[in-house]
């Protein structure tokens, strides 16, 4: 019996190599975009409780030094939020195209896997005919070395 040897080995290796290469890319992009959404979240927080110490501040009596200072902390966070909008626009766009990139290799992956699935079931066929024909010719011999019981 043979040994079942598949050409295309090297190239289901390297094949492999990328998928885990694109997979470990794909979660390190979809953490970012974790952190991001995160940073995007408590961003949004901090401009809500500014928001509301504002309306609550314009019940009292008007300090415009405060007032502008206020005023000028808000638009840092309003511009803090816009930019963390767009980090997380990016971080998703990434994300997107990672995974793209891993659907791809991993699909790569299944054509060389499933082109060695079917050689191996030819291969077993092919040995399993081989066997077969050895055991018939085995048979074949042993019977005609018999001796006949009666002779006419």
């Amino acid at each position: 019996m043979k040994r079942f040897r598949f050409p295309l080995r090297p190239v289901a290796v390297l094949r492999a190599h990328r998928e885990l290469r694109a997979r470990e890319a794909f979660a390190a992009s979809v953490h970012v975009y974790v952190l991001s959404e995160e940073n995007l979240t408590a961003t949004r927080a901090r401009v809500a409780r500014f928001e509301a110490a504002l309306f609550a501040g314009r019940s009292g009596t008007f300090n415009p030094a405060a007032e502008a200072q206020q005023l000028a902390a808000y638009q840092r966070e309003c511009n803090a939020e816009v930019e963390a909008e767009r980090a997380t626009f990016a971080a998703r766009a990434e994300m997107d195209r990672c995974r793209a990139d891993y659907l791809e290799a991993h699909r790569k992956l299944e054509v060389v896997k499933r082109l060695e699935t079917k050689s191996r079931l030819a291969h077993r066929l092919e040995t399993n005919r081989e066997e077969q024909a050895e055991f018939d010719d085995f048979a074949t011999r042993r019977a005609m070395r018999r001796t006949p019981l009666f002779s006419s």
